[in-house]
């Protein structure tokens, strides 16, 4: 027979703090939306002030090295905030997918770009495209796995097995809850991105998977008697539900950009590539030491209390993004040099999860980061996710990336005889003669992707 004992144990467990919710959610604001933010924050907290001094930017320098890493100070906080993160939440009820992208790109471009920075087979990245131009700008997925497998004319024949395989794939891309076949899946799909450890967690699933209709409803007395659970208990798992995105794929809209600023500067001085955060845009905070030194010792002024502590978490929140962004840019500077010395041709290969690796973030969190985030360099102001491209093979041994091969593509072309312009197989042939392997139609994909017509409408255009 079992006796009721006491047991002490001790372990590790994450809180998500208010701090930290705001820091991800800021990390993910393109710098016009943050400067608003802040001054909003700015006319609605007495405790918040902006600096006279100027600021003094900060950058990477060290002498035996060509970019340095960044080591940012309380690296727990940053960790946290990574955890949190991957867990795809805001802590508000609202998925972090709803600060995604917005610079512009469509849904499809959103997922293809991730599609290409994964580490999809070529057979899995073939079905994987048929999936992303089957998603709608919802998010959802709107052709059966049998539908799939006959719009795709492979060899040998794609099975639906390998249809779902590829799928749950996609699903893992972001926005959260993107590739979902309905509103149940689309909803279990972001509730599971949570911590195992989420209070309400299993529950919120049943409710998502047999139960929306009475949420729907409002019946919470036939849910609760139907689920066998307590009242908080349901309220715990409603409030999972509740915080869910409908509709995802509204999250990546396209919006034009009528300004673009920096989010970091790229310089070399003294021979060596240096990376600063700017300052453009954005003032720079402080607490207001008369207001707070007033609240020192005092038991009243709650009101005035609570803003203080949300000064402070906003000015390190604006820290950790500036920590995040810094190590992030000096990594992707450190991998391309080549390209800032010599252009796109030298462009190296390079995923999202090198980045991942070398400064210990998901590779999720980087997709997100790269987003909408640009540097200003003396090639010109890009994206930070154009840094990024996948792999091709030479016969040299060294990978070529798709962005160096696509300028390559378009170099041949520009120089080719306009009476007889470069066929795809030809251009494909060339560039096996210099050491790249690549299908004749990648080497299609990547001219339609730069607008570059084919070689009959170039012959054609000519004669005309």
């Amino acid at each position: 027979m079992l006796k009721p004992s006491l047991q002490l144990r001790l372990g590790q467990s994450l809180t998500m703090t208010p701090q930290l919710q705001q820091a991800i959610r800021l990390l993910q604001l393109p710098i016009l939306d943050l400067n608003a933010e802040i001054q909003e924050a700015l006319e609605e907290n007495i405790m918040l002030e902006v600096e006279d001094l100027p600021d003094v930017p900060r950058t990477t320098s060290d002498s035996t090295a060509e970019v340095e890493t960044i080591k940012a100070d309380e690296n727990w906080q940053t960790r946290a905030a990574e955890r949190i993160q991957d867990g795809g939440w805001n802590g508000e009820g609202r998925p972090i997918s709803e600060y995604a992208d917005q610079s512009g790109q469509t849904l499809r471009e959103h997922l293809l770009w991730q599609l290409e920075m994964e580490h999809f087979t070529a057979r899995e990245a073939v079905i994987g495209e048929a999936l992303v131009d089957s998603i709608n700008d919802d998010g959802y997925l709107i052709a059966d796995t049998a539908e799939i497998v006959q719009i795709l004319d492979e060899q040998p024949p794609v099975t639906e097995e390998e249809v779902a395989q590829a799928l749950a794939k996609v699903q893992r891309l972001d926005p959260v809850g993107v590739g979902a076949r309905s509103l149940s899946e689309c909803i279990v799909l972001q509730i599971s991105q949570l911590d195992s450890d989420t209070p309400g967690l299993q529950l919120a699933i049943n409710i998502a998977e047999d139960h929306l209709d009475l949420v729907a409803s409002r019946d919470y007395g036939e849910l609760r008697r139907g689920l066998g659970t307590s009242e908080e208990n349901l309220h715990e798992a409603l409030a999972l539900v509740r915080g869910c995105h409908p509709k995802p794929g509204q999250a990546v809209s396209p919006a034009a950009t009528e300004y673009v600023i920096p989010d970091v500067f790229v310089r070399k001085i003294d021979g060596r590539w240096q990376v600063e955060v700017s300052a453009t845009g954005l003032p720079r905070l402080s607490v207001n030491q008369q207001y707070a030194r007033l609240l020192r010792g005092s038991s009243e002024h709650a009101v005035l209390k609570t803003q203080l502590q949300e000064a402070r978490w906003l000015i390190r929140s604006l820290e950790i993004r500036n920590e995040t962004l810094l190590k992030v840019a000096t990594s992707i500077v450190s991998r391309q040099t080549d390209f800032l010395e010599m252009g796109d041709e030298s462009m190296k290969p390079m995923v999202l999860r090198d980045v991942a690796e070398e400064i210990g973030m998901h590779e999720s969190t980087i997709s997100r980061v790269t987003t909408n985030k640009y540097m200003h360099t003396p090639r010109g102001v890009f994206e930070f996710k154009y840094f990024f491209s996948s792999h091709l093979s030479s016969a040299s041994g060294e990978d070529q990336s798709s962005t160096s091969v696509r300028a390559k593509i378009r170099k041949l072309i520009s120089a080719e005889n306009p009476a007889k312009p470069l066929s795809d197989s030809k251009i494909t042939n060339l560039l096996k003669n210099d050491g790249i392997s690549v299908a004749r139609r990648t080497v299609a994909k990547y001219r339609e992707a730069m607008s570059i017509l084919s070689s009959s409408d170039r012959r054609n255009r000519e004669t005309r």
